[in-house]
C-alpha cells in the first residue's frame, strides 16, 4: 500500500532517547500493565493525529505483516516465548 498521508520515513528528533524512555516506562511492569500502557499510548497518539485517513493507513501498515490469529499458544501468560 502506497501511503498518501502517513509519514513512514524516520521523523524522530532523537529516536534513541524516545526508545530509552519507552523501555524505561515498561521496565518492572507486569505484561498486562505494559499492554495497558501500550493501548493508552496508541489512543493518545491517535487522538493527537486525529485524521481518520492517516489512522486507517497506520492500521493497515501495522497489520499487514501480522496475520490474524498469529499468537503463541504455548507461552504462559506473562512469560516471554
Amino acid at each position: 500500500m502506497k501511503t498518501e498521508h502517513l509519514k513512514t520515513e524516520p521523523n524522530f528528533t532523537d529516536p534513541d532517547a524516545f526508545y530509552a524512555a519507552l523501555t524505561d516506562l515498561h521496565r518492572n511492569r507486569e505484561r498486562d500493565q505494559s499492554e495497558r500502557i501500550n493501548a493508552r499510548l496508541v489512543l493518545l497518539l491517535a487522538n493527537h493525529i486525529g485524521e481518520r485517513a492517516v489512522l486507517e493507513e497506520a492500521l493497515h501498515i501495522a497489520g499487514e505483516q501480522v496475520p490474524a490469529g498469529d499468537h503463541n499458544p504455548g507461552a504462559e501468560r506473562g512469560k516471554q516465548p
